[in-house]
Formats: C-alpha cells, structure tokens, sequence
C-alpha cells in the first residue's frame, strides 16, 4: 500500500468539490496539471493514471496569459475549451484554472495528497525543490511516465509543415 502524508484535519481544509467526502481515512485527492492544447493520448494517458493513483483528481488547465508569460504564445484552442474538453474526459473530477506555476500556491488553496507530474521532470532542480516542499506537507509526488511518440509541440509542427507543402 502506497504511503502519503498523513496531514489532514478539517475538511474546511478540502476543495470544495471534495469537502463532504471521506478524508484521510478512505480517499486521496490528486492534483495535475497542463496545457491540455490540441488534446491528444499524451493527455488521456497522463489523466487516466493519475485518476487510478486517487479517488478525486483536481486538473487545473494552464490559462492563456499563463501561456503567453511562459512560453511567448497562446495556445490554438483558448482556455475556455481546453477547460471544457477535460471537464469531459471521465478521469477528471474537477477542473480549475491555472493561471500560476506555483505548485506550493496550489496546494494551498486545494490541498491535495498526489501531485502527479510527467517523468520528464524527474530530477530537474525545480521538481526537486517541490519534492522536499511537499514532502514538509505530506503530500506526495507521483511522476508519470510521459508519452515520447506524442506531444502538442509534435502535433503543431505536423500541421504547419503540412500546411507549408500545400
């Protein structure tokens, strides 16, 4: 049996759309995030594992101006549809809106047990830090293998290349 941090109290504490469910004693909430741009298997993949790793998942969408602070571009579908596209896929029992990268900031408003993330990350500096932030919280990350033959940037520069040889 998996073990995750044992802090939990008030079900005040909880995300709303969780706070009249078990706590501790019989269900994990997990939290994940993306872009979700150009919805493809990589997504489903990432959702469905979390989603069989907890007994709630919040997924919180990456916003536009997130988008655009980050990577210099908005997506091609707008926030409102990708949002509407994972509320849904079965596997994602509460959408919210992403609009910091602060995981910390996250966990606070929506206190989870599971942060799931890509294994891509595994070992960089920033998942490390939050690995030793979440662990003083009792919260436990999960790193979920990531999907090499798929990926929005894959899709995007299939289209465009595609559109340049007509």
């Amino acid at each position: 049996m998996r073990r995750v941090g044992e802090r939990r109290s008030a079900r005040a504490e909880l995300h709303p759309a969780v706070s009249a469910a078990p706590t501790r004693t019989g269900r994990a909430i997990g939290y994940t995030t993306g872009v979700f741009d150009m919805f493809h298997v990589g997504h489903l993949n990432v959702l469905r594992r979390a989603r069989e790793l907890c007994d709630h998942l919040i997924v919180g969408v990456t916003t536009d101006d997130l988008c655009v602070a980050r990577k210099g571009k908005r997506p091609v579908i707008p926030f409102d549809e990708r949002s509407e596209i994972v509320a849904g896929i079965r596997f994602a029992d509460t959408v919210v809106a992403q609009s910091s990268m602060d995981k910390m900031a996250a966990w606070t408003e929506h206190r989870f047990h599971l942060m799931f993330v890509g294994d891509d990350w595994r070992g960089s500096e920033l998942w490390n830090r939050y690995e030793r932030e979440f662990a003083e919280v009792g919260v436990e990350l999960v790193y979920l293998p990531y999907t090499v033959h798929t990926s929005s940037t894959l899709l995007r520069q299939r289209v465009e290349s595609e559109e340049a040889a007509s």
